[in-house]
């Protein structure tokens, strides 16, 4: 899917304000990753093409899968998936998103990144991370954590630190 880059890089530009903090009555605003996730989703499917074999599926629930089943990752659910249904030759890209950094969350997420790739043959894993830790810091901090790792299929990490603004390919780490 040629067109998947400047899919996402468009769509992260069309993300407005009040998805990345959510205003509050009475209370300072909040980023909330699931807000973010569903405008995304939106932005994204609205510049999807038409007649592609690939969709883009938000949180899917791979529980009743009998492929990933006994491949140890059914019980997964990365927040975006592009894939053809059906078809297990037709796994493009896995996204996990986050706004926040811990060391916990990371590895969370760079396993099942790692995991899809490497059982169920994805062939982009995209770590995409927006908001106030979208930073070169923030970036310092995932690529420490990863290196704790004993391995890591190749992971695309972009960051998104305003909105308007198109998210970026910041790196790509891979732990062979």
């Amino acid at each position: 899917m040629n067109e998947f880059t400047e899919i996402l890089q468009s769509a992260t530009a069309s993300v407005e304000g009040s998805y990345f903090l959510l205003r509050i009555d009475g209370g300072s605003p909040i980023s909330r990753e699931r807000i973010y996730c569903y405008e995304l989703y939106h932005q994204m499917r609205l510049r999807w093409p038409i007649r592609s074999p690939y969709i883009l599926n938000g949180e899917l629930d791979k529980r009743a899968h009998p492929i990933l089943r006994d491949l140890g990752i059914d019980n997964v659910t990365p927040d975006f998936l592009v894939h053809t249904p059906g078809s297990m030759d037709g796994n493009f890209a896995v996204i996990e998103v986050k706004n926040t950094i811990s060391p916990r969350g990371v590895q969370k997420d760079l396993d099942t990144l790692d995991r899809f790739v490497r059982k169920a043959g994805y062939k982009r894993a995209i770590y995409l991370l927006y908001g106030r830790e979208a930073t070169d810091h923030g970036l310092s901090r995932i690529k420490e954590i990863a290196a704790e790792r004993q391995s890591l299929e190749p992971v695309e990490i972009w960051i998104h630190p305003e909105e308007r603004k198109s998210a970026m390919h910041a790196s790509t780490l891979c732990i062979p």
